[in-house]
C-alpha cells in the first residue's frame, strides 16, 4: 500500500477548485486539518458559515478527490465554521444539517446516518466510565448471536477502542472496492472498531468534528451486510460522539449500564435523559457488577451496594434488563479476548448475558413498526 502523507493529500486538495472564487481549498486557506490514519483520510474545511449549504458540493468534491488517491481506504470531509458572538446569535434549529460542536462550531455535511441491511442499531451507554460497559456490550452482542439473531457490533469509543483487545483482533479491516471496509469477523459477530486501524498505543488526538466523522464512516462506509441488530458500544458520558448517533442515527433504542452506587446512578440518570429528550427509546437498565461472588468459596458479597440500578429502573418507568455480578471469570474471559459468552457458554454467567440479550430482542420486535426517524434537535 503506498504512504499517504498530510502534504501529499494537501497537494491533492489544491487541485479542488471553488466555482464562487476561482480559487482552490487551499489557497483559500478553507484545509483546516487532515488526519492520515493506515489509509484512512479525514479533513476539516473552515468555511464562512452563510455559505454552509452552498459548499456541500465542495466538500463532496474534497472527499472525491482523496479517495481517489493511491492507497486511500477511506476518505471524510467535514466542513466547520465559527459561530457568531453569542449576543448576536439566534438560536440554532439544527434539521440534520449540521450540529454544535466543541469550540463554537458547527459541522457540516450531516445528513441521516442511513445503514442499508441493518433492521435495528442499539447504544449501549453509560454516563460514566469504569461500568463494565464495553464487557457489557460485547457479551450482549455475543448473547443476541447466540440466540439465533444476526449481530454486529460496532465499537464507538474513539479514544479509547476496547474491542481490539476484548475480542482478539490483530487484523486490519480490508476495502474491496476502495471505498468500503470489509468488517472483522469474530465468534459470529461482524465487527469495527478504530482499533483494528491504528495501533492500541497511539492517542487518538482529534477534535470533535474528526471524532464524528469517523463515527460517520464506520456506520456508512462498511459493508454491514444483512443484519437483524447493530449493537454499537458508546463511549462514556454525553459528548459528540454520543450526539452524532442520537441526532443522525435511527436508533431503535439505548440499553444503560451502570453499577449499584449512588454515584453511578446519578450519571447513569443523565445518559437516560439525554436518550429521552432526543426521542431515543431506553430498552432498559443493566445494574453490572452487581455482586460479589468469590471464585473459591462462592460466598457473595454486595461490594457496591445492591439493587440500585433495578430501583433507579423502576422509579424512572424503564425496564430493568439483568444484574451480572462481579466475577473473575467475566473479566479475564474479556481480557483474554475470549468473552465469557463463548468461552463458558454453558456457565451461569454466559446465560445472565443471553437472558438480558433476550429481553433486548423480545422489545425491538415487539411492536415492529419500521425504522425509526432519525430525531431533529432543537439547540437554543
Amino acid at each position: 500500500m503506498a504512504e499517504i502523507t498530510e502534504s501529499a493529500v494537501r497537494k491533492v486538495l489544491e487541485t479542488v477548485i471553488d466555482p464562487a472564487t476561482a480559487k482552490s481549498v487551499v489557497a483559500q486557506g478553507m484545509v483546516g486539518g487532515i488526519a492520515v490514519r493506515g489509509g484512512h483520510v479525514a479533513v476539516t474545511l473552515d468555511v464562512d458559515p452563510a455559505r454552509g449549504t452552498a459548499l456541500e458540493p465542495l466538500r463532496q468534491a474534497c472527499e472525491q478527490a482523496v479517495r481517489a488517491m493511491p492507497g486511500v481506504l477511506s476518505a471524510t470531509a467535514v466542513m466547520t465554521s465559527e459561530r457568531p458572538a453569542p449576543s448576536a446569535a439566534p438560536a440554532t434549529h439544527a434539521h440534520g444539517h449540521g450540529h454544535a460542536a466543541p469550540g463554537g462550531k458547527t459541522t457540516g455535511g450531516g445528513g441521516r446516518i442511513d445503514v442499508p441491511g441493518v433492521k435495528h442499531i442499539i447504544a449501549v451507554a453509560s454516563g460514566k466510565g469504569g461500568v463494565g460497559k464495553s464487557t457489557t456490550a460485547v457479551n450482549l452482542a455475543l448473547g443476541l448471536a447466540a440466540n439465533g439473531v444476526a449481530t454486529g457490533l460496532l465499537d464507538a469509543d474513539i479514544y479509547g477502542p476496547s474491542m481490539p483487545r476484548m475480542l482478539n483482533v490483530k487484523d486490519k479491516p480490508e476495502s474491496v472496492d476502495g471505498k468500503a471496509l470489509k468488517p472483522i469477523e469474530r465468534y459470529g459477530l461482524k465487527t469495527m472498531s478504530i482499533g483494528y486501524i491504528v495501533n492500541e498505543d497511539t492517542p487518538m488526538i482529534w477534535r470533535g468534528p474528526m471524532v464524528s466523522s469517523a463515527l460517520e464512516q464506520m456506520l456508512r462506509d462498511v459493508q454491514w451486510g444483512e443484519l437483524d441488530v447493530l449493537v454499537v458500544d458508546m463511549p462514556p458520558g454525553t459528548g459528540d460522539a454520543q450526539l452524532t448517533l442520537a441526532q443522525r442515527v435511527a436508533l431503535a433504542g439505548a440499553v444503560i449500564v451502570s453499577t449499584p452506587q449512588d454515584i453511578a446512578l446519578v450519571d447513569a440518570r443523565k445518559g437516560l435523559n439525554m436518550f429521552r429528550k432526543v426521542a431515543v427509546p431506553v430498552l432498559g437498565f443493566v445494574e453490572n457488577m452487581s455482586f460479589y461472588l468469590c471464585p473459591h468459596c462462592g460466598e457473595r458479597a454486595e461490594i457496591f451496594g445492591h439493587g440500585g440500578a433495578r430501583e433507579e429502573a423502576e422509579k424512572l418507568g424503564v425496564p430493568f434488563l439483568g444484574e451480572v455480578p462481579l466475577h473473575l471469570d467475566i473479566r479475564t474471559t474479556s481480557d483474554s479476548g475470549h468473552p465469557i459468552v463463548v468461552s463458558q457458554p454453558d456457565s451461569q454467567y454466559a446465560q445472565i448475558y443471553k437472558n438480558i440479550a433476550g429481553r433486548v430482542w423480545k422489545q425491538l420486535t415487539a411492536n415492529q413498526r419500521g425504522p425509526r426517524a432519525a430525531p431533529r434537535i432543537v439547540v437554543r
